[in-house]
């Protein structure tokens, strides 16, 4: 075999290879958006009873599940039917990600892609069914290189009923906090490990919701992690909703503290 014809195998086989790596990498990027979407549905079902639990299981070799945390506020501003502030309550929440190198594959550079809801940027959903999380595909970097990344993030749901003739509003949002890391199976571990209720009294005529990030997020032991957020990395339709409340009306916040743990089973 001439040195021409070796070179030519070899530039063929690693051809070969390296599309056969990123096919797989593909394929591996979409399933986990599954699996994102599994533990937005399990956050909901710990975060309002404590000491629940449920584990969600999935697969990652060319990419890894972290935790940010505290990378986003949401402010509830409760203002009086005379339009004067009567409170003010603020919940840190972490964020879900699953972070692939673009080495490996690419989504596109500035690329977004809302999974959960696709039709819709609002951080504040109404109904019973309405999720309690927003999932979203995006490309952003770092100083360590650019991800391509699948986020899942808490976001408030709002229940508006009427019992006897008195209307009730409210409102709903998981906080994720930071749990260990042991990295002994990939499984994402959720706990419910709190749950806290404001009733602000007097006569409410809205509540303001903001959302706000945190400058940074920033871990040092993960480089996929050390890279700062704004509001265009949520792309919320807005970073503050109002909501017009009825009056004579009844107004509960409920937060309930999420543990996420990875690797426990």
């Amino acid at each position: 075999m001439t040195a021409a014809l070796v070179v030519l195998v070899l530039v063929t086989v690693n051809f070969a290879n390296n599309q056969l790596t990123y096919q797989m990498a593909q394929g591996e990027f979409n399933a986990c958006k599954d699996f994102m979407q599994s533990s937005g549905t399990q956050i909901d079902n710990v975060a309002w009873t404590i000491g629940r639990t449920e584990t969600v299981d999935y697969t990652a070799k060319y990419g890894q599940v972290a935790f940010a945390p505290s990378v986003l506020t949401y402010t509830f501003y409760v203002y009086g039917t005379n339009n004067v502030l009567l409170d003010t309550y603020s919940f840190p929440t972490g964020m879900i990600l699953y972070d692939m190198p673009t080495a490996t594959y690419s989504v596109g550079n500035n690329y977004f892609s809302r999974i959960v809801l696709s039709y819709n940027g609002s951080f504040v959903q109404s109904g019973v069914s309405a999720p309690i999380y927003q999932e979203f595909a995006i490309e952003n970097a770092t100083a360590y290189g650019n991800y391509a990344r699948i986020v899942t993030v808490p976001t408030v749901r709002l229940l508006v009923s009427t019992i006897d003739g008195e209307n009730y509003y409210e409102f709903y949002l998981p906080s994720l906090v930071e749990g260990s890391y042991p990295y002994l199976s990939q499984a994402l571990t959720l706990t419910g490990n709190g749950l806290n209720m404001a009733a602000p009294s007097g006569s409410i005529g809205s509540i303001k919701i903001t959302a706000t990030p945190s400058p940074n997020i920033i871990s040092p032991l993960n480089p996929a992690l050390d890279f700062s957020v704004n509001n265009s990395f949520f792309d919320f339709t807005s970073s503050s909703e109002s909501i017009p409340i009825n009056s004579n009306s009844l107004v509960e916040i409920y937060n309930g503290n999420v543990t996420v743990a990875i690797g426990l089973t």
